[in-house]
C-alpha cells in the first residue's frame, strides 16, 4: 500500500472516515536509505505500532524466502528510491500534534519526509507484527518472551536465563529496539541486588520489569500515556511482580514520584532527556547513576551540553548502530 503523495516536504494531508472513533494511519515517505533510521526515530517518539515499507532488496527477499522469480507487476513497478513509515494512533489521540512532533525530529535528523494523515480501523493492523515478535535473547543473563508464545523450546533457554513474559500492547518496548537493549544489557551490570530503580517513561514496563528479574528489591515506572500504564501493570503481574515491588504511575514524574533510587533510567528521545536532566537529580542520592537512551548519534552533542548544564559526568558510553545510551552521574 503507497502512501506517497508528491506534496512539498513536510506536507500532510487529511482524510475524513466514516468510522466516527477511527484510529489514524500516519503514512511518511522518505528517502529508501533512511528508512531505518526514520522508523526508528517514528518507534522512540509515537509509542503505537508501526512498520516499514521497503523494496530497495525486493527481489532478493522474494528469491529467499519463497525461490521463485514471479514478482506482481505491482510490486515491481515501486518506487525503489523512496520507503514508507506507517504507524498508528488510538482513538482520541491527536493526529496532527503527532505529525507535527515527528516532523520536528525529521528535520532534526536531516531526513526529508512527506506525510498522509488517514483514518483506519484498528483489525486492519494491530496484530499483523507479532508474527514477528519472536523470543528474544538480550545480554548474559535474560530472555524475552512474547506471552502469545505457547511454547517455548528447551532449547531456546538451555543457559538458565531469567525469562520475561511480554504483551508489548500499543505501548513501546518489546526489547528488539537497539535502545531497549543497551538499556538492558547496562542495567544487567548496574544491578547487582538490592537497588532500586524509576523508570521514566515506562512504555511496556520491559525496564523495570527486567530489573527486578537482575535482583532489584523495588522499581516504579511512570509513564503520561494511560495504555502504556496499564499494559506496564499488566505484564508486571505476568512476571510475578506487584505494588508494593513494583508500581506504576501515570502522570508528570514531579508530581507523582518521591523519593530517591539507586538507577534512574529513560529509554525515551533526546529532547525529553535534554528536560530530565534539570529534574533528574532530585530522584537521585550520592551514589546513583542516571541511564538514558533513546539519542540518536545526530544528537549527542545536545545530550552531552545538557548533561555538563546540569552538573552530569558521563560514566559510560556506548553505541548500537545509529542510538547511543549513556550512563551519567
Amino acid at each position: 500500500m503507497d502512501k506517497t503523495t508528491g506534496l512539498p516536504e513536510g506536507a500532510t494531508t487529511y482524510s475524513a472516515g466514516t468510522n466516527p472513533d477511527p484510529w489514524t494511519e500516519i503514512a511518511i515517505t522518505v528517502d529508501a536509505d533512511r528508512i531505518d533510521t526514520a522508523g526508528d526515530i517514528a518507534h522512540m517518539t509515537v509509542p503505537y505500532g508501526i512498520w516499514l515499507e521497503d523494496y530497495r532488496s525486493l527481489e532478493q527477499e522474494v528469491d529467499e524466502i519463497a525461490h521463485i522469480d514471479l514478482i506482481d507487476e505491482a510490486l515491481r513497478g515501486k518506487d525503489r528510491t523512496k520507503g514508507v513509515v506507517h504507524l498508528y494512533l488510538e482513538p482520541g489521540e491527536n493526529p496532527a500534534e503527532a505529525a507535527a512532533f515527528l516532523r520536528e525530529q525529521y528535520r532534526a535528523a536531516g531526513i526529508s519526509s512527506e506525510m498522509t494523515v488517514t483514518p483506519c480501523r484498528a483489525e486492519d493492523w494491530q496484530d499483523n507484527w507479532k508474527t514477528y515478535f519472536k523470543p528474544t535473547k538480550v545480554g548474559k543473563k535474560l530472555l524475552i518472551r512474547p506471552v502469545w508464545e505457547d511454547d517455548l523450546p528447551a532449547a531456546e533457554n538451555d543457559e538458565g536465563r531469567k525469562v520475561l513474559f511480554l504483551e508489548p500492547g500499543l505501548a513501546f518496548g518489546t526489547g528488539t529496539h537497539e535502545t531497549t537493549k543497551l538499556c538492558l544489557e547496562r542495567l544487567e551490570e548496574l544491578i547487582r541486588g538490592g537497588e532500586t530503580v524509576l523508570d521514566l517513561g515506562c512504555g511496556s514496563g520491559i525496564l523495570s520489569i527486567a530489573a527486578l528479574l537482575y535482583g532489584a528489591s523495588r522499581a516504579e515506572g511512570v509513564d503520561i500515556d494511560e495504555l502504556a500504564v496499564k499494559t506496564a501493570v499488566e505484564n508486571g503481574r505476568r512476571n510475578g511482580f506487584e505494588a508494593p515491588v513494583l508500581t506504576y504511575h501515570c502522570g508528570d514524574m514531579a508530581q507523582k514520584i518521591t523519593g530517591t533510587y539507586d538507577v534512574v533510567v529513560a529509554n525515551i528521545v533526546a529532547d525529553i532527556i535534554v528536560l530530565f536532566c534539570a529534574s533528574a537529580r532530585q530522584f537521585m542520592h550520592e551514589g546513583s547513576v542516571f541511564l538514558v537512551s533513546g539519542i540518536l548519534d545526530t544528537r549527542e552533542q545536545d545530550v552531552l551540553d545538557a548533561f555538563a548544564a546540569h552538573g552530569f559526568t558521563v560514566l559510560d558510553r556506548r553505541q548500537n548502530g545509529d542510538w547511543l545510551c549513556f550512563t551519567v552521574a
